[in-house]
């Protein structure tokens, strides 16, 4: 090998080193976690009205999804600019209205493992014979929005928001909090047929 082939391939070493040396350098600080930003649209609501006991205002942009042929009133609404559904499920009240209030307690309250508190909101229209309970499940529970709805006597109806994701509920609060509005106008809303 020749002198000048030895003098090149030293500089050619002593700089491809001197670069990594040099490129180490400076603090480095981690960049926090991103989460998808979602446009929701405005709250634009149409009347559900079918052969159900109950009828009620949905977002515009929600579909209605029968879940169980043998259960006609057990219904999703699948709210689509947030990709979460209300599973809604209906029964008449016949001597009863205690278990089934005591089943929802038991089904709200089963998320205290991963919820950090639960929130109640009493709703009552005695104009339309509507009583009920919004819940709150704050934390990384399954899910963030229950409810039940009544006129005691008669009609009893339970509403469960869920996302297929993960919960987190840093990531899901704005389409929690859109979903909010849409099931406080649900309830709101409710006639008994």
């Amino acid at each position: 090998m020749s002198k000048m082939m030895k003098r090149s391939s030293v500089v050619l070493f002593i700089l491809i080193i001197s670069f990594f040396i040099t490129s180490c350098g400076g603090d480095y600080i981690p960049k926090p976690k991103g989460y998808i930003r979602f446009d929701l649209p405005e709250h634009e609501y149409k009347t559900l009205k079918d052969s159900c006991p109950y009828s009620f205002e949905i977002g515009q942009y929600s579909l209605i999804e029968q879940v169980n042929p043998d259960e006609p009133c057990w219904k999703n609404i699948f709210i689509k600019p947030c990709r979460g559904r209300i599973h809604l499920s209906y029964k008449p009240v016949n001597g009863n209205l205690k278990q089934l209030l005591e089943d929802a307690h038991s089904m709200v309250y089963g998320h205290t493992v991963k919820a950090d508190a639960i929130e109640e909101q009493v709703f009552m229209n005695p104009a339309r014979n509507v009583y009920g309970v919004l819940y709150d499940i704050k934390g990384d529970a399954a899910s963030n929005i229950q409810f039940i709805a009544t006129d005691s006597t008669n009609h009893y109806l339970r509403g469960a928001l869920y996302f297929r994701a993960a919960p987190n509920e840093d990531s899901l609060a704005p389409l929690v909090k859109f979903a909010r509005k849409d099931i406080e106008h649900l309830i709101e809303t409710l006639r008994w047929e």
